[in-house]
């Protein structure tokens, strides 16, 4: 009997391709090994998001394109994984019969035997949500990315409920990494070579293993390797340490970055979205991060025409961008999500080409801000980290500074994974382009951490 070949495609935020990376140990486990093209497969997974409708049209298209893929390859067994499995496990398996197995995101041990299942002619389910699982004895593989940056999972689940998101549905409650294991799989990473790595959760400021909090968590992270960066995604603002704003302040491995997600800039939005915090306490804790950080970079995630939204509530969000002045903003139209608050007890009632324009209008102000932003680094030196070469030219390397900003600059004998010293000499809205100095390090460029 031949061995089974596996392919997997991910789609959405940086938690699904972190998962994709413990399906292929749990695949490799059992013995499959990975396809270089979905051809040669004979199990296709798909990993799912279901954050917004688009991201959902995607995925739902591409099921379309492996459904015609099967008719050519009878005996290949295609499969839904992650956020969508359980919204619409009955329609992409009985009504639109696009696929053999679906597999929730608590659920990735049980592929092995749902497989089977599939082999001996059965559609296979297992969405089941878990209070425990958090994979943390199974060592991701890593079969993609540029070998230099890495993400790491410390906890599953969200417990805010905002009224917007699906993630507790998909996802269920929150619940920790035992901090020990995170720790070893970024020793593993460091031993690897890899020179950083992004600690992922859903609301990560609320990480708690026994009396290990996450400001204590990204402290110990900072001391595992003095010459790995590391960063976090997603905080709350509800909740965020003061504790961790000084560790990251000391650690110069800690990068000056901040992932804040504010979503909307009027109070009144703010309690429809079920957002605890005020439009004056976000810009508190803004004031209180930039004085404890000098330099500090931060961006966010903005939704444009949430439920009931007003051209007055849309001014306020405006406003509050510009006070802000984000280095970076991911910015949505509002999709209605089934099973949110929203969508049981709100209306989605803007219409959508005052949405696009209420978007392109937040859009193109943002553009305006990241443009002043990055023409202040001009004639600042910067340490960026090599993560390939330029999407532009073979000649030119890019990397990403501690702030999280793209640098553009010529190749000269760098490699990836080195930290080179940079000039900033110009820039684009989106990209600063750099005259390089010379190879550095964390330590030679930032100085000693400061001791806890």
């Amino acid at each position: 009997m031949s061995t089974k070949k596996f392919y997997i495609e991910t789609y959405g935020c940086q938690m699904n391709f972190a998962d994709s990376e413990i399906v292929n140990s749990i695949l490799l486990e059992d013995g499959m090994v990975p396809a270089m093209e979905v051809e040669s497969a004979d199990v296709v997974l798909v990993n799912t998001c279901s954050i917004r409708e688009n991201a959902e049209t995607k995925v739902w298209n591409r099921l379309k394109e492996l459904r015609k893929l099967k008719k050519s390859n009878e005996g290949l067994t295609v499969g839904v994984l992650g956020c969508m499995a359980e919204r619409i496990k009955d329609r992409i398996i009985e009504q639109e019969h696009l696929v053999d197995i679906v597999v929730g995101p608590d659920a990735y041990r049980d592929i092995p035997r749902l497989l089977k299942e599939v082999d001996d002619g059965r559609k296979a389910v297992n969405v089941l949500l878990s209070l425990e699982e958090t994979y943390a004895d199974i060592a991701p593989v890593r079969t993609t990315g540029n070998g230099v940056t890495a993400f790491v999972s410390i906890m599953r689940g969200c417990d805010n409920m905002c009224s917007f998101c699906v993630v507790p549905f998909t996802r269920g409650r929150e619940r920790s990494r035992p901090m020990e294991s995170i720790l070893k799989e970024i020793k593993q990473l460091s031993d690897d070579g890899y020179k950083e790595v992004t600690l992922l959760g859903q609301n990560v400021n609320s990480y708690k293993d026994g009396e290990h909090t996450f400001s204590k968590l990204m402290y110990e992270a900072s001391q595992v390797d003095p010459e790995m960066r590391f960063r976090f995604s997603s905080p709350h603002p509800k909740d965020f340490p003061d504790d961790l704003l000084h560790i990251i302040a000391e650690q110069p491995n800690l990068c000056n970055y901040i992932h804040i997600p504010a979503q909307a800039g009027s109070d009144t939005m703010l309690e429809r979205m079920r957002r605890p915090y005020t439009r004056e306490q976000y810009l508190n804790l803004i004031d209180k991060m930039r004085s404890i950080i000098p330099g500090l970079s931060l961006s966010t995630d903005i939704i444009a025409g949430f439920c009931g939204e007003t051209e007055e509530e849309h001014q306020g969000t405006m406003t509050l961008m510009k006070e802000v002045g984000y280095d970076l903003a991911y910015m949505f139209a509002y999709s209605e999500r089934e099973r949110t608050l929203a969508y049981r007890k709100f209306e989605d009632d803007v219409p959508e080409e005052i949405k696009k324009r209420r978007l392109t209008e937040i859009i193109q102000q943002q553009m305006d801000i990241q443009l002043q932003r990055n023409k202040a680094e001009i004639g600042k030196r910067h340490l960026v980290l090599v993560e390939g070469t330029s999407k532009r030219s073979d000649e030119q390397l890019q990397g990403r500074t501690d702030t999280n900003k793209m640098v553009v600059f010529d190749a000269w004998d760098f490699k990836p994974g080195q930290y080179v010293e940079v000039e900033i000499t110009d820039c684009t809205s989106a990209t600063l382009l750099a005259r390089p100095i010379q190879l550095s390090s964390i330590t030679e460029f930032y100085g000693a951490a400061v001791e806890a």
